[in-house]
């Protein structure tokens, strides 16, 4: 049974499986948030390196800055949250208000003042704050629906499901139009990715698509808002609510996965802010390539859609999400380990391409997979939170997510803007021009970093301390007690 501080018995959410539309709308929103974290991961480093011509180190650290900065603020959001009481509940009044801040932010963030490199650096540094404040403000709220729409242990999986698939989709599409539209060679710019104007034209395109997704994602859920549990206003004091986040956030569970998130986060920031070094310098991608690649990581982006739900059918998320995490960082490096090896076929040859796209579409598939068992799980956390400590805090499981996901994600930008410093890699370089020892240097530093941290996640996952059977008993224990003593609970 669970009380809350006044007394009462909460409600858990209502077991069930949700319409098409709650479904769509949920994962419609993390479009922005897949666009956001492409045009990071993927872009923004080389922006700023090689098109403005900044020191990779030094714009690695200021992004790393800007995420250090931004990720605290948001367990505020996510209290402020839980503890916002409105006629839209909880979530909807922030989820609304974020599209039009994210949207300018995003706008600032590519179209850079000439100033000196220092002040370029400050400025780099309070856009991408702005950006990623104001996408957190509805990022934290629309993941905490998530626990609160269901609390059935395999309608969360495909819930997360969805919410990944329209995240990497979004960010994948957008990445896809970067290569074929925006970011092309043209008479002053015989390097595509160099283009400085297409990097405008493209976050003009980006702000508008991020801010449609909000503002549809928002209203596609408004009609669930009379479903969620009815959280009783808190009446406590400062320091009894920061007791009760105290107690929230110590729970081993959460902590397990806040640790499988730093290990995660730290790979795949280093693996994207990477990824166009060794698209072209390692394997020399040119033109259509990137389209090639674009469809390959969107196949295994739907692969994950369907493999997640399919393996946890009766299994538990944390044993699959360890061994989605292990063949997926086993598939990423092996290409690079081959063709140290002289085992890979070359740049260039028929064969390359098909194998190499073939790879890293697996590789995709079982990389979100292991990302969308994580979410799942911590949506599971809630109810085992609930039973120690009498609150539901949806909010501040997910700000805490995304808190260690934007410091280890701004570690990872600046650790591979020192691996690039370490190789000694050349500013404004043409592929098939850096020499061959920087490239092998650049590639053993990344495929050692991303087996340690990838291997790591999965031994945290293997560490969850619960599975399906004690998430069922929690549940009923709580739905029988709320129908005891009448607690209003969704239908």
């Amino acid at each position: 049974m669970s009380l809350n501080p006044a007394g009462a018995t909460i409600a858990a959410p209502a077991p069930r499986r949700l319409g098409l539309r709650s479904r769509l709308s949920f994962g419609i929103g993390s479009i922005a948030y897949g666009v956001k974290d492409n045009g990071f991961a993927t872009f923004l480093l080389l922006f700023y390196n090689q098109v403005v011509g900044l020191p990779a180190s030094t714009v690695g650290i200021a992004i790393m800055c800007a995420l250090v900065v931004e990720a605290f603020v948001d367990p505020a959001v996510g209290y402020f949250s839980d503890h916002t009481r409105s006629r839209w509940g909880r979530r909807h009044p922030w989820m609304y208000a974020s599209a039009l801040p994210v949207a300018i932010g995003w706008l600032l963030l590519w179209n850079p003042p000439a100033w000196s490199e220092t002040a370029t650096l400050f400025y780099v540094f309070g856009s991408a704050l702005m950006v990623r404040i104001a996408l957190s403000a509805f990022e934290i709220p629309s993941s905490a629906l998530g626990p609160e729409l269901s609390s059935d242990y395999d309608e969360r999986t495909r819930l997360f499901s969805y919410r990944y698939l329209f995240g990497w989709g979004g960010g994948l599409a957008m990445l896809s139009l970067a290569y074929a539209v925006f970011l092309v060679p043209d008479a002053t710019h015989p390097v595509g990715l160099q283009n400085a104007d297409g990097y405008s034209r493209m976050a003009l395109f980006a702000a508008i698509v991020m801010a449609l997704s909000i503002v549809i994602s928002s209203i596609g859920l408004h009609h669930e808002i009379e479903h969620l549990p009815r959280v009783p206003k808190s009446t406590a004091s400062f320091a009894a609510h920061f007791a009760q986040f105290r107690a929230t956030v110590s729970n081993r569970a959460f902590l397990i996965l806040m640790a499988a998130g730093v290990f995660a986060y730290t790979a795949q920031g280093v693996s994207f802010a990477l990824s166009n070094y060794l698209y072209s310098y390692v394997w020399r991608f040119e033109g259509a390539d990137y389209q090639w690649l674009s469809a390959a990581l969107l196949l295994g982006a739907v692969g994950s859609f369907i493999l997640a739900p399919m393996l946890t059918k009766g299994a538990n998320k944390p044993r699959v999400g360890m061994i989605l995490s292990f063949v997926s960082a086993i598939l990423l490096v092996s290409p690079y380990i081959l063709r140290l090896l002289g085992l890979f076929p070359e740049p260039g040859s028929p064969a390359m391409l098909p194998v190499l796209l073939a790879i890293f579409m697996v590789n995709t598939a079982c990389s979100v997979g292991a990302f969308i068992l994580g979410a799942a799980m911590l949506a599971d956390v809630v109810e085992e939170s609930e039973t120690r400590t009498g609150q539901r805090s949806e909010g501040v499981f997910f700000a805490g997510g995304f808190f260690v996901q934007k410091m280890v994600g701004g570690l990872g930008i600046f650790m591979a803007g020192a691996v690039l410093a370490f190789a000694a890699f050349p500013a404004a370089a043409r592929p098939g021009m850096v020499p061959s020892a920087t490239i092998d240097r650049l590639t053993i530093v990344f495929v050692c970093l991303e087996l340690l941290f990838y291997g790591l996640a999965g031994l945290c996952y293997a560490r969850f301390p619960f599975g399906r059977a004690e998430h069922e008993e929690r549940l009923a224990l709580s739905m029988a007690a709320a129908e005891r003593e009448g607690a209003p609970h969704a239908p």
